[in-house]
């Protein structure tokens, strides 16, 4: 099975925006290559860390939020 990781990006985005705390932070608890890719991609600041939640870029922001909408709103 080939998978689209595009489409398992903007989901693994979407969901990141359900965990939003402090404006602009989400908690990292997906797989890591999803989040180096929404790294390299321009989405989120580097996941690598300590931290247990990444900072979303401005454009990151926006995007999760407008894609959590799409897919999991009413």
């Amino acid at each position: 099975m080939e998978i689209d990781e595009d489409k398992l990006d903007e989901t693994v985005l979407a969901l990141l925006h359900l965990t939003l705390h402090d404006g602009c932070r989400a908690w990292k608890g997906h797989d890591w290559e999803v989040m180096n890719r929404l790294y390299e991609k321009g989405f989120i600041d580097n996941p690598r860390g300590r931290a247990k939640s990444v900072l979303f870029t401005e454009e990151g922001l926006q995007r999760s939020q407008e894609l959590f909408e799409r897919l999991f709103t009413k």
